[in-house]
């Protein structure tokens, strides 16, 4: 549990964690917020899930899937016409203006933030 100091120099408490320590543990009473009849399961992803982060062979096998199945990551696209557009409002004013990138991630198969999430599972 986290720790603060008082202006009088006491240490107190802060019950305000936004995860688990390093055990998994919410607060000073422990455990992880599932039914305990799922823990073996969650047990086995965990070691899955610490297997997998170790290993070299999954994180080339994702990079080459983001790469050339969700075209990642996704090119930027200059908006020349809007940049010209809010240049011209800047000079205006007395300033160069900014140059405007797109990065188009919902181009991607389905969009971005599903085909990241798939790809993660399925390996």
């Amino acid at each position: 549990m986290a720790t603060t100091t008082s202006k009088s120099g006491d240490t107190l408490l802060n019950s305000l964690r936004t995860g688990p320590d390093d055990r998994g543990h919410f607060g000073i009473y422990g455990g992880r917020f599932v039914a305990e009849t799922l823990m073996p399961l969650i047990l086995d992803l965990e070691r899955a899930y610490i297997d997998a982060k170790a290993d070299p062979a999954f994180h080339a096998e994702l990079e080459n899937l983001n790469t050339f199945y969700a075209g990642r990551p996704s090119p930027l696209y200059y908006a020349e016409r809007l940049t010209e557009h809010l240049r011209g409002t800047a000079a205006a004013a007395g300033t160069r203006g900014a140059k405007i990138y797109f990065k188009r991630d919902e181009l991607n198969h389905t969009g971005s933030h599903k085909i990241n999430n798939c790809l993660g599972q399925i390996l």
